[in-house]
């Protein structure tokens, strides 16, 4: 299985077919996903299509190494958590294939990085270690060649500055940023930006009350002055994201899909319009797992677009005695 295998899929056969080879693959050489195979009883051999594949519920990565190579690792991203909370961590031993999925991701949905100018408030992120999103954000504003680009912590002055001055001359940018510091940034400051994507990757992480996607992004349209907030949908334990350019609605890139199974029935998937908990496959997870059951609830529209509808809490996920063995 190659790099190239993973970002040349075109169509849902592709898809498929690279999805069976790399159940095949980590079926066999993921310790964790094999023992966790196991326990459900699956004769790998028998398994022949995408809806066969089951997926490892995303916790495994809060307790166990989840790897499918020998590789030695060299980079370790850590999930935010309050102190305490036990972090997920996804080991990473080819950072190279990361960096491709979410440029050509990023790509694949916005065009050419070096036509943005790249401002990015990320204040919880930057304050810790180990940050996945951290590491593509700055990747991002490097390729983006602009002197302009950059991250900001508290200076909000300076970015609502910046961000006046850029639209006015009609440069593009890209302001991404987590929820909160983009509320406080159109506390600070009122804008009517005709030139920039405001792109929330959520996530209030205890410094606000927790609201419904539709509420924070009418706020942030009247703040920001402009008609759609676009929106990123990744995580720790994946190297590939799904983007929003207005109303919630994600879609995946070629080389990543979204499958919903039903919350009473972890095993069980559910066909589109249905709502359910979020099962992701990515497939440049080739060296960790691509199948995973996230927290995640949502459902697929018939487009194959999805939404994220929330997250369950503890009593809601059933089947917890999977997550032992």
């Amino acid at each position: 299985m190659t790099k190239k295998n993973i970002f040349n899929i075109s169509n849902h056969v592709d898809f498929e077919k690279v999805s069976v080879e790399i159940f095949q693959f980590q079926a066999t050489h993921n310790l964790v996903y094999k023992s966790f195979l196991n326990y459900l009883k699956i004769d790998i051999k028998n398994v022949k299509k995408l809806s066969q594949i089951p997926f490892l519920p995303i916790q495994f990565f809060k307790s166990h190494k989840i790897l499918s190579s020998k590789n030695n690792v060299t980079e370790v991203f850590l999930s935010s958590g309050t102190t305490g909370m036990q972090q997920s961590k996804h080991y990473v031993t080819d950072i190279e294939l990361y960096e491709q999925s979410f440029k050509k991701g990023f790509e694949y949905f916005y065009g050419n990085i070096a036509n943005y100018t790249v401002l990015a408030l990320l204040p919880s992120y930057l304050e810790r270690e180990g940050s996945s999103l951290i590491y593509m954000v700055n990747a991002l504003i490097k390729d983006s060649k602009k002197k302009e680009s950059g991250f900001y912590l508290h200076n909000l002055k300076e970015l609502a500055t910046k961000l006046k001055n850029l639209d006015k001359v009609n440069e593009k940018v890209l302001l991404i940023g987590v929820s909160y510091a983009l509320l406080d940034l159109i506390e600070f400051q009122k804008f009517k930006l005709k030139n920039t994507v405001i792109m929330e990757t959520g996530g209030m992480k205890g410094r606000r009350k927790e609201m419904i996607r539709e509420e924070l992004h009418q706020i942030l349209r009247e703040g920001f002055g402009v008609k759609t907030i676009h929106s990123e949908y990744g995580m720790t334990e994946l190297l590939s994201q799904a983007y929003s350019k207005g109303n919630g609605i994600f879609e995946c890139p070629p080389w990543m899909k979204i499958l919903i199974r039903d919350t009473e029935d972890a095993l069980t998937l559910l066909p589109k319009g249905k709502s359910g908990g979020i099962n992701v496959i990515d497939l440049a997870n080739i060296n960790s797992c691509s199948f995973i059951a996230t927290q995640d609830l949502g459902k697929i529209h018939p487009n194959n677009t999805f939404e994220v509808l929330g997250r369950f809490d503890n009593s809601d996920i059933r089947g917890c005695n999977l997550m032992v063995f």
